[in-house]
């Protein structure tokens, strides 16, 4: 067994897509970033790769790579999956939580784990997605920022 944790963060600005856990979520405002900025597959990512201590999103997918810029995060998500099947382990549970102070969340969150369950070839009862707030304070006042940890077996 193989615990892993994650974590990434990205600045909400005009004239980008709002994308998480690959669903486009309707919002004024977008993730700024190499690629569509998925932070909370950025986040699902980096704990698999933390899991299999093969490093972070940013050693595999460099932001100074063209070949990345506007990738779709669950395109490469699929590769870091692959890794993980290399290595010989599956996925046992992932707990991902997005930190917005806006746009509400909730909405979206059944079809985020459904997303995540897909990519992973799991039951949705394994993928837990939840949203929260910062009250104002934290990184969620200026963008939007996720936590992931997973259980590879």
């Amino acid at each position: 067994m193989k615990i892993g944790f994650g974590y990434d963060v990205h600045r909400l600005v005009p004239g980008r897509k709002l994308i998480l856990c690959g669903v486009e979520i309707p919002y004024e405002l977008g993730l700024l970033g190499h690629s569509d900025a998925d932070a909370a597959v950025h986040a699902v990512m980096d704990a698999v790769l933390g899991a299999l201590a093969l490093g972070d999103i940013g050693k595999l997918f460099p932001d100074n790579d063209e070949r990345y810029r506007g990738a779709d995060s669950m395109n490469l998500l699929s590769e870091v999956i692959s890794l993980m099947k290399e290595k010989g382990f599956s996925l046992g549970n992932l707990d991902v939580t997005v930190v917005a102070e806006k746009p509400k969340l909730a909405p979206f969150i059944d079809k985020m784990r459904e997303n995540l369950a897909n990519a992973f070839s799991v039951g949705i009862e394994n993928i837990s997605v939840k949203a929260t707030t910062e009250e104002g304070l934290g990184l969620a006042g200026k963008g939007i920022g996720a936590y992931a940890a997973v259980i590879l077996a």
